[in-house]
């Protein structure tokens, strides 16, 4: 078993949440991880991508090369296409659909969609409409993973208990909405794959 997954988005988004909530669970599973994450201005919205390699087996490099990624989960629609060299000929992309327009010359809207539309395997999630009806609108990042979810080789309760694991000092209602969202992302994937 090996997963290469790519996490794109930009600053504030959730990013590295997602990582610890995704690399958490793979420990748990005594499966072997290497991250690599760049940061750009991070909390003022600049891109942020992290690499994460999962196996049962030691992994040499932390990082993906281009055309092997089995993942890229993009919390941002145009990211999502700034990593597509990376994505195998079998690899899934998993994108939110709501735009975080950050730079002046942010491509129209539709011509994004369009371009990942052109994909053999994608799922596009309003994940921040999902977020907000599982009870806060900053958890669409964990509606993100779990949308990403059926397209991980680690167990679905596993990566409940990263979660669990991630966000338990900030108290069990932040932990039930998290665990909320995951789960409303894991249903929408698996009605619309």
């Amino acid at each position: 078993m090996k997963s290469n997954i790519i996490l794109a988005g930009v600053g504030g988004q959730g990013i590295l949440s997602i990582a610890a909530a995704l690399g958490t669970a793979a420990l748990e599973n005594n499966l072997y991880l290497k991250q690599a994450e760049t940061h750009g201005m991070s909390q003022r919205g600049g891109a942020v991508v992290s690499h994460m390699r999962i196996s049962d087996k030691p992994i040499a490099s932390d990082l993906i090369q281009m055309g092997t990624a089995d993942l890229i989960l993009s919390v941002e629609p145009m990211e999502s296409l700034r990593y597509l060299p990376f994505l195998s000929a079998k690899g899934y992309l998993v994108t939110n659909t709501t735009p975080f327009v950050n730079i002046p010359n942010y491509p129209e809207y539709e011509k994004v969609m369009e371009e990942i539309h052109k994909l053999p395997r994608f799922i596009a999630i309003d994940a921040d409409r999902i977020a907000k009806e599982a009870g806060n609108a900053r958890a669409s990042n964990m509606v993100m993973l779990g949308a990403a979810s059926p397209f991980i080789d680690i167990d679905f309760a596993k990566l409940e208990d990263g979660i669990r694991e991630v966000f338990a000092r900030k108290g069990e209602q932040i932990v039930e909405i998290n665990l909320k969202a995951i789960r409303a992302g894991r249903q929408f994937s698996e009605e619309n794959k």
